[in-house]
């Protein structure tokens, strides 16, 4: 099976569409609002009404409070909930769809894939002091080589270029924000095909 790829910062109906009707397997809504790639409530319900069932519609939280997440949850039918901050173990547990946990992780770190099995699956993100991901930092690949990531998405500064790399060590899906941009939160249409094609082709 073709590696998942994962489109993650999508802000406007029209991204939603191209990277659906290109071959994403998933999309990530962003409701951390210090990040540039935030999408309140109302647009989030057009982002998503765009979507369809053709993708699986992540939501990204960076330590919002339960009932914030529940609510967005309820109202844009969720797939799948996103934990990219601070939260503890027990925040991760109860929920009704899959949950996606990121670990920041520095120069030489490897994922530790044995660890929050309350989740599904773990997001694998450069780590950054001040900021929760969509750094576009990138990190040596091969620090991921031979890892299990069977239930591991591969994020942080991957491109176009880049990213055939990535899937080539059979994640379950590679995610991108930055990297498919022509401005944070307005993806690039050629970009996105060949981030998806690149992906898929990868050997």
């Amino acid at each position: 099976m073709t590696v998942r790829v994962k489109i993650c910062g999508v802000t406007l109906p029209e991204d939603a569409e191209a990277a659906a009707s290109m071959g994403a397997d998933m999309i990530g809504l962003n409701f951390y609002p210090r990040s540039p790639r935030f999408v309140a409530l109302a647009r989030a319900r057009a982002v998503r009404a765009a979507a369809g069932s053709r993708v699986t519609v992540v939501g990204v939280f960076v330590n919002a409070p339960r009932e914030v997440v529940a609510e967005h949850l309820r109202e844009l039918r969720l797939d799948m909930l996103q934990f990219h901050g601070d939260e503890p173990e027990e925040f991760l547990e109860g929920w009704p769809v899959p949950v996606i946990r990121a670990q920041r992780l520095r120069a030489g770190e490897r994922p530790d894939t044995a660890a929050r099995a309350s989740v599904s699956y773990l997001l694998v993100d450069t780590f950054h002091p001040e900021l929760y991901g969509g750094t576009g930092r990138a990190r040596s690949l091969g620090e991921l080589s031979g890892a299990d990531l069977s239930r591991v998405i591969i994020s942080g500064g991957l491109t176009p270029d880049n990213v055939a790399e990535a899937a080539a060590l059979r994640p379950y899906a590679v995610d991108s924000a930055s990297g498919v941009e022509s401005a944070p939160g307005i993806k690039d249409h050629d970009k996105l095909r060949r981030f998806i094609e690149n992906a898929k082709s990868s050997r």
